[in-house]
């Protein structure tokens, strides 16, 4: 008897072992690329999602999701380590060195017991090594042996779904998992006129151009093009559900799909607009969400992802060897059957970027913070001297090349339109308040209106005091610490294009480098003229 009771107790904990790893959920992160608010459940008129739209339906859509940070490497560093930006030290940036101090959710995921892995793009453009030099995945193993045939000439061959179905099947049996699917589209480039012509669409798809873009057909097929990638992507996420499906594992999965920023467009992607940081967002976790088809209006960042999954997995954060985050879990959203607006406190999110692409003298960035709160924006630009996309003679860098960007860069220089240049790429006043349920594109500056002092000053005191119990190092004084991190590609950029050390960059198009210098008007002043130099590349 005492020998049977000896073998029990010694099975008894990995009995509980097994059991624990079995129940925890596994958990899918699906990120796309660049993609905007513009799936066919948001109501889009060009665009159909059935994948995006069947998460949603099987489960919660957030209308209120935004990214602290508007631009690939650090939007995704704050949902990898649950804290925004400028708690990140170099990450505020991009194109840097991840601070081996910050650990991601996938890691922690790791050395709890999960399996994790990756395909496609996951924490980029940037290097991440630990403190004694040896690479870092901070998503998990890579998977992208398996290639597909592209429908375009710059849609990416990697097969998402058959390199996430190659993960699963090397995942022990009964094991919890987690994956990031980093889908490539619908970042640039785009095969231009491919929507109209591979995709089935028509001009007349689109009700509205964006305010901020002429209403041309060269926009409205870029839109277009647009279109097609992110259907592209979606009918991969349709073939990693169906395998979920195959394997009876979509019951115990939870599934987050969502995008890095808005789309790829001037005044977009790599500015803190409402377009640039509301992020399409569906979560499914099937018979864990109380009650599925339903939306939640509360404002969403991206800092509650870590603490959500975190959670559902069972480990405690301050026992995680993670920084301390200021998001919130996500679990009271889950376990509730209400919609709309469910969690009075999450009433808030804050915006905001330091440096982004290179193109400023002496690497200079473009620093903003910003809050959105009761359907209003405030943005404080603290170096409004500067060129919010870069310098005009280094091609407005921080805007990838496009039909759309080139078009508005000729209607200035051809003298027919500047109105179109100055909202993309002209400078910009200290302070910026906008209604959004008024004028989502950010049209009309509110902060010099007199009858909106009093609320804009009330918000920016508490957008401060916010960001001061956050250490922000912009709200003590030191925000130039943030540009002291190094680029870990195209350091000194704009000093060595003007002494011809190095030519044109491979996103932005060499017609876009302004030949001369331009005023805050939109003038052009003085003829731009590079030093000689026989390396010259371009």
């Amino acid at each position: 008897m005492k020998h049977f009771l000896v073998v029990l107790f010694a099975w008894f904990p990995i009995f509980i072992l097994a059991q624990t790893q079995q129940t925890r959920p596994n958990i899918l992160v699906i990120m796309l690329d660049d993609a905007g608010l513009d799936m066919s459940v948001y109501g889009s008129s060009y665009v159909k999602t059935p994948a995006f739209d069947k998460i949603a339906r099987e489960g919660i859509l957030f209308t209120k999701a935004y990214t602290p940070n508007a631009k690939c490497a650090p939007s995704r560093a704050s949902i990898l380590t649950g804290r925004n930006s400028w708690q990140l030290d170099a990450v505020a940036n991009h194109y840097i060195y991840f601070p081996s101090k910050f650990k991601t959710f996938p890691e922690v995921l790791k050395e709890n017991g999960y399996v994790t892995g990756h395909t496609g793009k996951g924490w980029s453009p940037g290097i991440a090594l630990t403190a004694t030099g040896e690479v870092r995945d901070l998503v998990g193993k890579s998977f992208d042996a398996k290639k597909t045939k592209s429908p375009t000439t710059e849609i990416s061959v990697n097969d998402y779904s058959a390199n996430f179905k190659d993960f699963l099947n090397q995942v022990p049996k009964g094991n919890p998992w987690n994956f990031w699917i980093g889908i490539n589209e619908p970042h640039r480039g785009y095969e231009y006129q491919s929507g109209v012509k591979k995709g089935g669409k028509r001009l007349d798809m689109i009700k509205e151009v964006p305010k901020y873009f002429p209403d041309s057909t060269s926009v409205r097929h870029d839109l277009l093009d647009y279109a097609m990638e992110l259907e592209y992507a979606d009918s991969h996420v349709t073939r990693v559900l169906n395998e979920l499906k195959a394997t009876n594992q979509l019951e115990n999965t939870l599934i987050i799909y969502t995008s890095d920023h808005g789309m790829p467009f001037p005044r977009v992607k790599g500015n803190q607009y409402e377009n640039s940081n509301h992020i399409p967002m569906a979560i499914m976790w099937k018979g864990k969400i109380l009650k599925p088809n339903r939306s939640a209006d509360d404002y969403i960042s991206f800092v509650d992802i870590a603490p959500t999954l975190l959670e559902v997995a069972g480990i405690d954060w301050k026992r995680s060897g993670m920084y301390p985050s200021p998001g919130k879990s996500l679990l009271n959203i889950f376990e509730t059957n209400k919609s709309g607006t469910i969690d009075s406190d999450r009433n808030f999110v804050l915006v905001g970027q330091e440096r982004h692409d290179p193109g400023r003298p002496n690497d200079q960035g473009y620093p903003v913070r910003g809050i959105h709160k009761d359907n209003m924006l405030l943005l404080h630009n603290y170096e409004s001297d500067r060129w919010p996309a870069c310098n005009p003679e280094t091609g407005y860098l921080n805007v990838d090349k496009s039909p759309t960007k080139s078009l508005l860069i000729n209607l200035r220089r051809s003298g027919v339109d500047k109105k179109f240049w100055q909202l993309s790429f002209g400078k910009r006043l200290d302070l910026e308040f906008y209604d959004i349920k008024k004028d989502p594109y950010c049209l009309n500056n509110l902060a010099y209106n007199s009858d909106y002092k009093k609320q804009l000053d009330e918000l920016e005191n508490f957008m401060n005091q916010k960001l001061m119990a956050q250490d922000d190092l912009r709200m003590q004084g030191y925000g130039y610490l943030y540009e002291q991190f190094p680029f870990t590609q195209y350091r000194n950029y704009y000093e060595n294009y003007m002494n011809s050390k190095i030519g044109t960059l491979n996103w932005a198009d060499p017609n876009d480098y302004e030949p001369t210098y331009i005023d805050n008007n939109g003038e052009n002043l003085e003829t731009v003229i590079r030093k000689k130099n026989t390396l010259q590349n371009d």
